[in-house]
């Protein structure tokens, strides 16, 4: 099985990579994520100065994890002096160096980080969304530097495709889709206070459950500029999930909150699952994956009446339960069934079943 696959012009062994965070924060973290095996390291964003990050900063549930922190909590000279050289020293995986923020901010560092930097991740997090003025901090450091240059989007940008289309016109080699969504919130009903959070009590949301609207924007990016190199970033949990990206148009992906939720040997877990998981789905490589994209997708709108397989069926009840429609019924030591004339076909039993005993609503074709 061959997993490497190019992004804009490196060439990586596989598509799994950690995103820009807490996990890649110092050069001991990077040299133990490349332990795990990923297709390249990926700094956490260096800016100007060292952060101040409140505590508690990061929090997680089921699926999704709340973060305080910043960027570094290290100046770019710790990182210039100390943790950069001995990545590059230990480590011959190529190095993306995650920066930020501002057009001044880059051009003091690009020039600086520029011998480490295999390629370049910018973070426009906190500058707005104006684009003409990222579209200048894109020039700015192309002037600075000819390696692969990716911009990451964020997810409260009105128009990512015009985010994309402008970062591609300024010399952007192309976009790593999505950043962490919000501003969000968490409350502590017991202290009726903000639970964690910055000085405005407000955190950043990631994990699988950003996982859709990251999915969303990357295929809706690439349907749009396909020349754009994307990295797909925003919920990976597993190696299906890589090939998700894949198909909706990701060059490779990056994964760190779900390794904060579920252990941080997800990631060589990830790696070793995925020539099955390709084999399992008539892929021979990354390249076959990439090349492949979705289906296009044409709305079905007659509706598919819910049918419940009898043997199957394990009388939980949940489907009368969650119907909208109120089409279901599950008569006591009776298998569930469904009310032709009420019926929707909206497809949630069938989605929520977790005995896969129904069908009709969600079946393709």
């Amino acid at each position: 099985m061959n997993l490497s696959t190019n992004l804009g012009g490196l060439t990586l062994a596989n598509p799994l990579l950690p995103a820009s965070g807490p996990l890649s924060g110092d050069a001991d973290k990077l040299l133990w994520l490349d332990g795990q095996g990923v297709g390249a390291l990926v700094t956490k964003t260096i800016s100007t100065k060292a952060a101040e990050v409140p505590r508690p900063c990061i929090t997680g549930g089921r699926d999704w994890l709340h973060n305080a922190e910043l960027w570094s909590e290290f100046s770019p000279d710790h990182w210039v002096g100390k943790f950069l050289p001995q990545v590059k020293k230990k480590s011959s995986t190529p190095l993306i160096v995650s920066v930020g923020y501002t057009q001044a901010d880059l051009e003091a560092l690009v020039p600086r980080l520029e011998p480490f930097a295999d390629a370049f991740e910018v973070s426009t997090h906190y500058v707005g969304t104006d684009l003409a003025a990222i579209g200048r901090t894109v020039e700015a450091i192309r002037r600075l530097t000819a390696k692969p240059v990716f911009l990451k989007v964020s997810p409260h940008l009105p128009d990512p495709v015009a985010f994309a289309r402008t970062v591609l016109s300024a010399g952007a080699t192309g976009v790593a889709a999505i950043n962490s969504l919000g501003p969000t919130l968490g409350i502590d009903l017991a202290t009726r206070s903000v639970a964690w959070g910055n000085p405005q009590g407000e955190v950043w949301t990631s994990g699988p459950v950003i996982k859709p609207l990251a999915l969303a924007l990357v295929r809706r990016i690439k349907d749009a500029e396909p020349g754009c190199v994307v990295i797909g970033t925003g919920g990976v949990q597993s190696a299906e999930d890589v090939l998700e990206f894949l198909l909706a148009g990701a060059d490779a992906v990056q994964m760190l909150s779900a390794a904060l939720l579920k252990g941080k040997d997800l990631y060589a877990k990830i790696l070793a699952a995925l020539p099955a998981t390709f084999e399992k789905f008539g892929f021979a490589s990354v390249a076959d994956a990439t090349a492949a994209r979705l289906k296009p997708y044409t709305p079905r709108w007659e509706p598919r009446v819910a049918v419940v397989d009898k043997a199957t069926c394990t009388r939980c009840g949940l489907c009368e339960k969650i119907c909208p429609y109120f089409a279901m019924t599950q008569a006591k030591g009776k298998a569930a069934q469904a009310d032709p004339k009420l019926c929707f076909g909206c497809g949630l039993c069938q989605s929520r079943c977790p005995v896969n005993a129904i069908s009709g609503p969600l079946t393709a074709g």
